[in-house]
C-alpha cells in the first residue's frame, strides 16, 4: 500500500520484489502510486506482472500486507501485515482490535541467518552516510585536508559516537571524504571494528561491564554511567569539528550523551548531526524535526533518513521484506511456523492479543506505571 505517514517516501516493496515474489507463486497486488515517491511508477509493477488497485480494493483483497509503516484502515481477522510496528516504545499502539496477525520487521531476532531480513540494520547504513553528509553541508570548512598555493587547509575532525551499523558507516564514509575520524562506544569489543575503518578509537576510564545484549545492541546503562561518560566526553568534542549521535537502545528513549554544557565547549561553526533525534535525540539540545544554532553550534535533528534516500533505501527494505516473506511462504501459501525462531521473534499479535513475550513485559509495565 501507499505510505501516508508524514514525510515517508520509502515503499516497502519495489519492482524486483515484485519478480521474485510472483516465482513463489504469489499474486502481487499494488496500490496505484505506491512507488511514486521512490522513483518507481504504477507501470513497472505492471510490468513484472503486479496488478494495480485502490487503496479500497488492496484493503478489501489482501491476505497479507507489507509496508514501512502499518496499514490504514481496518484489517480482518484473516489478514497479515507485515510493517515497522515498534511495539517496544508504544504497546498500547499496537493495532490489536481487528485480529488480524502482525508481524513488527524491527522485532527480527539479529541472528546470522536474519541479517538478509534486517531491515533496521539496512535502513541505519543509510542514515549513518546521509548523517555524515548533512554534517558536512552544514559545517563551515572542507572535510579533507587540502593544500593550494595560497596555504594549506587542516583536514576537519569528526568524532561518531557509537558503532553499530549506522555508526560504522558513518566513520567510512567519512574517512572516504578525508575527515580524521574517531569513534566511541560503550562496548570495547568495537575498538577493533572502528580501527579497522581507518578510525581512532577513543577510549575512556568507564568500567562498562556488559554493555551488550545477546542479539549485539547496547545495553542501557545506569544514570551514573552516563553522568561520567558525559564528563569525559566533553573534553573529546570541545577538540571536534562534526560530532554524529548514533546511540539508540531498542523500545526505548535514547541516552542523552551529550549534554548542553559539553555542546557549548564545541567551537562556533561545529555541528552536532543527531541520528537518534526520532527517539528524542541524543544531544540534550536536539529539537526532533529541526536544525538550530545554540552558541554557534549547529545541531541537526532531521527525521527519517532513510526515507531521503528513498530509492535505495526502498530496494534494501524491499529485498529485506521479501525474504523474510518467503522465509513463511510454501507452495503460494503462507505457513506460519513458530519453530522458526524469526517467525516467533517477530510475531507481535495474533486473534486479538499480544502474543510476543518482550512486548507483552513492556504492556504490563506500562499498565503497573499508569494504574
Amino acid at each position: 500500500m501507499r505510505e501516508v505517514a508524514s514525510g515517508e517516501r520509502r515503499v516497502a516493496l519495489v519492482p524486483a520484489g515484485v519478480t521474485a515474489l510472483k516465482k513463489a507463486k504469489l499474486e502481487v497486488l499494488v496500490e496505484a502510486g505506491a512507488g511514486a515517491d521512490s522513483g518507481y511508477a504504477d507501470q513497472a509493477y505492471i510490468d513484472v506482472g503486479a496488478e494495480i488497485g485502490t487503496s479500497a480494493d488492496v484493503l478489501k483483497r489482501a491476505d497479507v500486507f507489507v509496508g514501512v509503516r502499518p496499514p490504514t484502515g481496518a484489517l480482518r481477522a484473516e489478514q497479515t501485515s507485515i510493517a515497522l510496528y515498534d511495539p517496544l516504545r508504544a504497546p498500547k499502539d499496537v493495532p490489536i482490535g481487528s485480529g488480524a496477525t502482525l508481524f513488527s520487521l524491527d522485532m527480527i531476532p539479529r541472528t546470522t541467518r536474519a541479517q538478509a531480513m534486517d531491515v533496521l540494520s539496512s535502513q541505519s547504513n543509510l542514515a549513518g552516510y546521509l548523517g555524515v553528509l548533512l554534517g558536512a553541508t552544514e559545517l563551515s570548512k572542507i572535510l579533507p585536508m587540502m593544500t593550494t598555493a595560497a596555504g594549506t587547509l587542516a583536514p576537519a575532525r569528526v568524532l561518531i559516537l557509537g558503532a553499530g551499523v549506522a555508526g560504522l558507516q558513518a566513520i567510512a564514509t567519512a574517512r572516504r571524504l578525508g575527515a580524521v575520524v574517531s569513534g566511541y562506544d560503550v562496548r570495547s569489543a568495537v575498538k577493533e571494528q572502528i580501527e579497522s575503518l581507518g578510525a581512532r578509537f577513543v577510549e575512556l576510564p568507564l568500567d562498562a561491564g556488559d554493555s551488550q545484549t545477546a542479539g549485539g545492541y547496547a545495553k542501557a546503562m545506569g544514570e551514573e554511567f552516563y553522568a561520567r561518560q558525559r564528563q569525559l566526553l566533553g573534553d573529546v568534542l570541545s577538540e571536534m569539528d562534526i560530532v554524529v549521535t548514533t546511540a539508540l537502545v531498542p523500545g526505548m528513549k535514547a541516552p542523552i550523551l551529550v549534554t548542553t554544557p559539553m555542546a557549548e565547549r564545541m567551537q562556533p561553526g561545529s555541528v552536532i548531526v543527531d541520528l537518534a533525534a526520532e527517539r528524542g535525540g541524543n544531544c540534550e539540545l536536539t529539537k526532533p524535526g529541526e536544525t538550530i544554532v545554540h552558541n554557534g553550534v549547529k545541531i541537526v535533528g532531521t527525521l527519517n533518513l532513510p526515507s531521503r534516500l528513498a530509492t535505495h533505501a526502498s530496494v534494501l527494505f524491499s529485498k529485506n521484506v521479501v525474504t523474510f516473506l518467503l522465509n513463511m511462504v510454501k507452495d503460494g501459501q503462507l505457513n506460519i511456523n513458530m519453530d522458526d525462531p524469526i517467525v516467533a521473534g517477530s510475531l507481535v499479535a495474533k486473534g486479538g492479543e499480544i502474543v510476543h513475550p518482550q512486548v507483552k513485559e513492556r504492556l504490563g509495565s506500562e499498565v503497573k506505571s499508569s494504574g
